[in-house]
């Protein structure tokens, strides 16, 4: 499997590793509930280098996003990003990626790692079609560190000579962190404020040594995942795949469908102009028996038919109580339904609530 360029710090911290999107990463250092709460109250620090990161630079290059995703790329101001998605010609979701506009004609796409060969190769098509030749993959040039929590700014702000208070969320900027020419990302994936920090791939270990001395507190997947959940935000590969289009999943909003030309747009408009079949919801469980991945979910306790199925689900340690996200037929997914959820051959009730679960104190 591959590994991120700070493999070796990882082990030497005494980190545990597992396979995520064929690539071999930590999974936790100490405990999972001890780096959940580390980012919830102080600052968690996140190798996240096995993310993709794609440049689309040249003349043309807003018009090529603007016809190659769901959003519009070149509405994006000059030093800020947006959340956007692109879609097969059926409007399956191929990935979710954040794109940050650099100048004009510059922009940089970060993907999913598990889907860096699949979006690279729909990007490519879609260049060869409009005549476009400005896509570089530059993943394997990068490091890319996730510092978020509560003190993550002052953290970060200690390394760093930007002023990080002028760089508001969804946007980016450039400087140095421990002396190192980087970009700065006001974005993250715990619900909390923080950066994510892109630079080379040969300063990775000075740069991750210098926030672990400055006090981020080093964190693995698994507390990542967790984190994420209680933000309610999309795992690609369970609450997002190509056999999910954005109105299932709650990101229609994401699509502007206002542009006449962008690939999936005849499908998405249709799908658009009637009710999905099934919904993306929010469940909260009683007691500690948390709903996992795949758990089938019933209309009540006595129902054999399943009306829908568990995407994520865990305790959650900052709420005390088990959240999960799955996909419910929609005549059964209004806020406040209570249905049922099989836990290995136990039937437990689920309350749909409105994402996210957890909201961080401005």
């Amino acid at each position: 499997m591959p590994q991120t360029p700070l493999h070796a710090e990882h082990a030497r911290l005494g980190a545990s590793f597992t396979d995520f999107g064929g690539w071999d990463m930590p999974v936790r250092y100490s405990s999972d509930l001890a780096e959940h709460e580390a980012v919830r109250t102080n600052a968690g620090l996140f190798d996240i280098s096995h993310m993709a990161e794609i440049f689309i630079q040249g003349v043309g290059a807003a018009a090529f996003l603007d016809f190659s995703l769901v959003g519009q790329a070149s509405l994006i101001e000059n030093g800020k990003a947006k959340y956007s998605l692109i879609c097969n010609n059926d409007g399956g979701i191929i990935d979710d990626l954040i794109v940050y506009r650099l100048a004009d004609e510059s922009f940089l796409v970060i993907a999913n790692a598990g889907n860096r060969d699949a979006v690279v190769s729909a990007l490519t098509t879609r260049a060869a079609t409009v005549g476009f030749n400005g896509v570089s993959d530059k993943s394997d040039d990068y490091a890319l560190l996730a510092i978020q929590g509560p003190n993550a700014t002052k953290i970060l702000q200690g390394i760093t000579d930007t002023d990080l208070s002028t760089l508001p969320y969804y946007s980016i900027g450039e400087g140095t962190v421990s002396g190192v020419k980087a970009y700065l990302c006001r974005t993250g994936y715990t619900g909390e404020d923080g950066f994510e920090v892109l630079f080379s791939s040969n300063d990775a270990v000075k740069v991750f040594n210098a926030l672990i001395t400055e006090g981020a507190v080093p964190c693995g997947l698994a507390s990542r995942d967790t984190l994420r959940l209680e933000a309610g935000m999309p795992l690609y590969g369970h609450e997002l795949n190509l056999d999910v289009n954005p109105y299932e999943a709650g990101f229609g909003r994401v699509v502007r469908l206002e542009r006449d030309d962008f690939v999936g747009r005849a499908a998405l408009l249709e799908l658009s102009n009637n009710t999905p079949s099934r919904k993306l919801v929010g469940l909260i469980g009683e007691g500690k028996r948390a709903a996992r991945a795949d758990y089938p979910l019933f209309a009540d306790s006595e129902s054999t038919v399943q009306i829908g199925i568990i995407t994520s689900g865990a305790l959650s340690p900052t709420l005390g109580y088990p959240v999960a996200m799955g996909y419910l037929a929609t005549e059964l997914s209004e806020i406040g339904n209570t249905v049922s959820v099989d836990i290995r051959g136990t039937r437990l009730p689920m309350t749909i609530v409105k994402l996210p679960f957890y909201k961080r104190s401005k």
